[in-house]
């Protein structure tokens, strides 16, 4: 009799102390920002990536080359401006680079000149940062309306994992699978419309061989990056340095450049 009375009381307490999904959620994601550095992968003020880069169209290797990835974090970002402007430079001598800036304007930079780029790309670029877990755990974790809910715990790839919806207050979704013994993220999916074609793409994006980079702050020094069950672009990165104090005129159009049409 004794036994069977307690346990009511106790299946009470347990499911008072039960995690709502998107309590469940919001702990993991948590538990993410501190694995990958915490206070200090919050005030990460750059990055420099230098690494190998690959394209691939059909799953079939179209292009590679050195690669140097430069990235500013902004402070307080205005509107829906980007908190970071980036700059992706190719080849030994850096011979070729894209530069995306936080106003949404891009240009690909040659011997040539400056060509902005089309619009499409410019927006995939724009949407594939926010949808970013590694961005919105540094620039988004204070955004009104961020949600992080629980969607359980899975095996992916002979990986325990806990996913987590990630939704915003404009309806976008990221879902993102966390390691979890290692917290970290190792993969992460969403959904874009292709404004070409009007069809639904699949982004996927796998994180992995993450790093100490300085402070604790751990980074993926291999990015993979599927679109629609194919291949579309890897970076392996060699070094990776943060808080380099990375010059302005890096993400600065070259004084006197000569700016080319569109598709010229």
């Amino acid at each position: 009799m004794t036994a069977k009375w307690c346990v009511a009381p106790l299946v009470a307490l347990s499911l008072l102390g039960a995690e709502s999904n998107a309590e469940r959620g919001k702990r993991v994601a948590t538990e993410a920002l501190q694995a990958l550095g915490g206070d200090n992968f919050m005030a990460m003020k750059d990055r420099l990536e230098t690494g190998r880069g690959y394209s691939f169209y059909r799953d079939q290797l179209t292009g590679m080359s050195r690669a140097k990835i430069y990235t500013r974090y902004l402070p307080k970002p205005e509107g829906d401006k980007l908190g970071v402007v980036e700059r992706q430079a190719y080849g030994l001598k850096e011979e070729s680079s894209v530069l995306f800036q936080p106003d949404g304007s891009a240009y690909e930079l040659t011997f040539r000149g400056a060509r902005p780029l089309p619009d499409d790309r410019t927006a995939r670029f724009r949407d594939s940062t926010i949808h970013n877990i590694l961005y919105i755990l540094r620039e988004r974790w204070k955004e009104p309306g961020l949600v992080f809910e629980s969607k359980g715990a899975d095996v992916v790839d002979n990986m325990p994992v806990e996913i987590v919806e990630v939704s915003d207050s404009e309806n976008r979704v990221t879902t993102v699978y966390f390691h979890r013994s290692t917290k970290l993220p190792i993969r992460q999916t969403y959904f874009r419309r292709d404004p070409k074609t009007r069809e639904r793409d699949e982004e996927l994006t796998l994180f992995s061989k993450y790093r100490d980079v300085g402070g604790g702050v751990q980074w993926p020094y291999a990015v993979q990056r599927i679109r629609n069950g194919e291949k579309v672009f890897e970076l392996y990165s060699d070094e990776v340095k943060i808080n380099e104090g990375l010059s302005d005129k890096l993400f600065e159009l070259p004084e006197g450049i000569k700016k080319l049409k569109p598709g010229i």
